[in-house]
């Protein structure tokens, strides 16, 4: 009762790094089976990056069932995530079992939540203001956000502790989607953040392979907000149709986590600006909670759209590194089996066909009508078995090269150009000879 005393006990007001850690802990405490608690790194004053995972297995990950992930406060002085992510913990636990939707969700996701990317920021900030502090910064000042490879430009930035961690945290678990959550603005922004002719940047929007797929998860996210849906941003200078926007369109961002997420994590990131004030009176934070909380529910359950299965061998074991993706929208970077030969794919209620192809086969082709399973809590399920390969033959391929992959895809374009240009000018200067 004392545990259950001690995690219900969540007010709403800020909690500095001691207050979070024991709430934290409190809530492990209380809901064992139900939770794990674990520090993914530390930041360069040494302060432990915490990360609550919920679900029916929240220790390690079961086939079929995919990972999701909420990290707030990468911006230290932008503190509105870091609180509603308590909130959310809260409610999650304490509607298991109770609510049948909450239930449903946790039985058939794991959710992973991180309250504080960037604890010595949030800690710096001495006199909470609504634009701007140096407690953006990480200790070294460095802005997190700006940190990561990015896949456009060579980012210059020297990799910090908190990014390193986060980055490791992304290449070690099967990460479908994800969002971070930041203060400043009210929108619901998605990838690309940089860009170059490649995606549209000289239309001043730079588009993915899967920018349906992102308009939606930024729609789900706002529509279901008590007010961002309506677009009117901050100020009268600055409005937002539908409370989205493409990253890029706003303003270029190179380093981005949710660029970096997409590109090297084959998971789906989107930035939530959730408030106006960075740093707003803590007697706000009651009504941002309630402003977000249905939002922050019904975008969990986007994890479950498109189409997720295993890559398996003639014996039926999973085949790790294979490709596996929708034609029509390769990535950069091909989206790759886990070890568990696993794949998840999102995508909108359609008729796809899936590729999957393990190195030196014959690919194979699935056509597949993919309906809103969301509120099934499972995507659609297709499995591959390739007949020809054996448990002694394995695809080994190194990791995706930290480089800027659609630099070089701008080099091959501009490559092509030329030719063309001169088989033209020969096929012409011929008919002229003739």
């Amino acid at each position: 009762l004392c545990l259950v005393s001690l995690a219900a006990a969540l007010d709403f007001k800020y909690h500095h790094t001691e207050e979070l850690e024991q709430y934290l802990k409190g809530v492990h405490a209380a809901y064992p089976s139900l939770t794990h608690l674990h520090s993914i790194g530390r930041s360069v004053e040494g302060r432990d990056l915490w990360v609550l995972v919920l679900g029916r297995f929240p220790t390690h990950h079961k086939i079929g069932i995919p990972e999701f992930k909420y990290v707030a406060n990468m911006h230290g002085d932008e503190t509105v995530g870091r609180e509603i992510l308590l909130h959310l913990i809260d409610f999650l636990v304490t509607s298991y079992g109770r609510d049948p939707v909450i239930t449903r969700l946790l039985n058939n996701t794991r959710i992973h939540i991180m309250p504080t990317m960037n604890p010595d920021g949030f800690e710096a900030t001495k006199v909470p203001d609504c634009y701007y502090t140096r407690g953006r910064y990480n200790r070294n000042g460095e802005d997190l956000n700006r940190n990561f490879p990015d896949a456009f430009e060579n980012n210059s930035a020297s990799i910090q502790p908190e990014t390193r961690a986060v980055m490791d945290w992304i290449k070690n678990e099967t990460f479908v989607l994800s969002a971070n959550l930041h203060g400043g603005a009210l929108v619901a922004s998605y990838t690309f953040d940089n860009g170059n002719p490649v995606t549209g940047a000289l239309e001043g929007y730079s588009r993915s392979p899967d920018d349906d797929v992102f308009i939606h998860l930024a729609k789900t996210y706002s529509s279901n907000h008590a007010s961002m849906y309506k677009g009117t941003g901050c100020d009268n200078r600055q409005t937002f149709p539908e409370g989205i926007t493409n990253g890029y369109s706003w303003y270029q961002l190179e380093g981005g986590m949710q660029d970096y997420n997409y590109v090297w994590g084959q998971c789906f990131e989107i930035t939530l600006e959730l408030s106006c004030c960075k740093y707003p009176p803590a007697d706000q934070l009651e009504k941002f909670w309630r402003d977000n909380k249905v939002a922050l529910i019904e975008y969990i359950k986007q994890v479950h759209l498109g189409v997720k299965g295993q890559v398996t061998d003639k014996n039926g074991n999973p085949i790790p590194n294979a490709i596996v993706e929708a034609k029509g929208r390769p990535h950069v970077c091909p989206y790759r089996t886990n070890e568990q030969g696993e794949y998840f794919l999102l995508l909108l209620p359609g008729t796809y066909v899936i590729n999957a192809t393990v190195p030196g086969f014959k690919s194979m082709l699935k056509t597949v009508e993919i309906h809103d399973n969301t509120g099934n809590f499972s995507a659609l399920k297709q499995d591959f078995s390739f007949p020809e390969v054996s448990d002694q033959i394995r695809s080994r391929v190194a990791s995706c090269p930290k480089t800027p992959l659609y630099q070089e895809l701008a080099r091959a374009s501009a490559a092509v150009k030329p030719t063309v240009h001169i088989l033209v000018l020969i096929t012409v200067m011929l008919v002229i000879f003739k």
